[in-house]
């Protein structure tokens, strides 16, 4: 096998320790290895990143174990050594043999020949971005958490509002459910009702007619007060990920064009896969790497399962909520949504609708290539008028026959630029001289 790396390092990584294997090739075609074990701090990263240097290290691999590769790769990168962050299932040893320094040397096989494939790894801003957003993620969980607490509350205490209107923390509900803890009556707060709600006003006191003890009043200032808290906590962190969109506006703001998506969405779909879609190759590894394509499991010619594999959750979570959204919309999303859930049900469907949005998502974010037509000299010639059937030669037989075009140099011609979507299809039109020096806009911000 040949060799790809002279001068490789494998670090099998821990929280507190890290054991580092290096390889390095002779000119006589033997291998040299040495192995050390580095502590977890700061310093102890130095140390291993001056190690590495010392041997002149080509490529470094590691596993991607829980979030204990992030300090490593962060020393490897500031230092400019190349580093690779595996999947631990593509390089599982074989069981009973698994050792700390067997694994690193394994790792380091494998890097010396080149048979890893690294994981993507944003880069740094967009690495700190996700803190951020992956938090914000985790408060919504927890708003609606207080929310269901507040419903199991009021329920408790025989108040069905919950059952009557549309949101617990909608504007009205809010208000009579401060009137009940500040002692107010039914007959009372069903007068703060509004739109829908006024024309339900016997409903409403039926609703808000239960037992209320000072315990329960106690407990759902507590859960209202958490809930404003979070609410101003959430709104925080929206403001501070729009303007970190600053420079990624052109991306963000083609985003927002795809339905179902809007600014906070579309800043956590950039935080996660960035705003250069080419490093996946294509579309279908992009929906492959989010997991929201069928899986393969095939066996004697017989395909037994095609349930997804497990990807990137972040992204699959909101691509699941934006084609929930834009099956509403009147688009290609909701006719697509009309057409499966018949047969596949709302689960598989909306995993279906997010397929559809991430392959929309590349084809939006994919730099634009310009394509120069060629004017031609001589007009194509126009279809010949066949003979009826039977009468002749058949119409399969017919051959278009065009002129070849002519290529011309004109001094200025327009590009068109075709950016082809799955939900709709764009032509822009630039102006670009070869001539001058012109170049074609990546991504035009307005």
């Amino acid at each position: 096998m040949e060799v790809i790396h002279e001068r490789v390092a494998g670090i099998d990584v821990h929280r507190m320790k890290h054991v580092v294997t290096i390889l390095i090739g002779r000119e006589n075609g033997t291998v040299s290895s040495e192995t050390r074990e580095f502590g977890g701090f700061k310093r102890d990263m130095r140390a291993l990143v001056g190690w590495l240097q010392t041997h002149r290290i080509q490529q470094v691999v590691m596993e991607s174990t829980g979030i204990y590769w992030k300090s490593v790769f962060s020393h490897l990168e500031t230092a400019g050594i190349p580093a690779l962050v595996v999947n631990a299932f593509h390089v599982k040893n074989v069981p009973g043999r698994k050792t700390d320094v067997g694994d690193s040397e394994w790792l380091a096989q494998l890097a010396r020949f080149g048979l890893l494939r690294g994981s993507f790894i944003p880069p740094k801003d967009l690495r700190e971005l996700r803190l951020i957003s992956r938090y914000r993620r985790k408060l919504m969980g927890t708003l609606g958490g207080e929310k269901n607490r507040l419903h199991k509350l009021l329920d408790d205490a025989g108040i069905k509002l919950g059952g009557v209107v549309a949101d617990i923390d909608g504007v009205c509900a809010r208000k009579m459910v401060e009137g009940l803890i500040a002692g107010g009556t039914p007959e009372g707060l069903s007068a703060l009702g509004r739109g829908k709600l006024k024309s339900t006003s016997e409903v409403l006191e039926a609703a808000m007619d239960g037992d209320l003890s000072p315990r329960h009043r106690l407990v759902l200032s507590t859960v209202l007060s958490h809930l404003r808290y979070l609410q101003q906590q959430l709104a925080q962190l929206d403001r501070y990920l729009i303007e970190a969109m600053k420079p990624y506006a052109w991306a963000w703001r083609l985003l927002q064009t795809i339905p179902g998506i809007d600014q906070v969405t579309a800043a956590m779909i950039l935080i996660e896969i960035g705003d250069n879609v080419h490093r996946f190759g294509s579309p279908s590894r992009l929906a492959s790497w989010t997991a929201l394509c069928p899986g393969n499991n095939e066996s004697a010619g017989k395909r037994i399962s095609g349930k997804t594999r497990h990807g990137n959750p972040i992204v699959r979570y909101l691509l699941c909520e934006a084609a929930n959204a834009a099956r509403r919309t009147k688009t290609v999303f909701r006719a697509k949504y009309n057409s499966l859930v018949i047969r596949r049900g709302h689960k598989k469907t909306i995993i279906a609708l997010a397929h559809k949005l991430i392959r929309t998502i590349y084809f939006v974010l994919a730099p634009v290539s310009p394509i120069e037509t060629q004017p031609s000299t001589t007009k194509p010639q126009a279809w010949r008028k066949m003979p009826r059937v039977g009468s002749g030669p058949s119409r399969n037989t017919a051959i278009c026959q065009r002129s070849p075009p002519q290529p011309q140099s004109l001094p200025c011609k327009p590009i068109e630029c075709v950016i082809r979507s799955t939900y709709r299809l764009r032509t822009v039109s630039q102006r670009f001289s070869p001539c001058t020096g012109g170049s074609f806009p990546r991504a035009p911000v307005t």
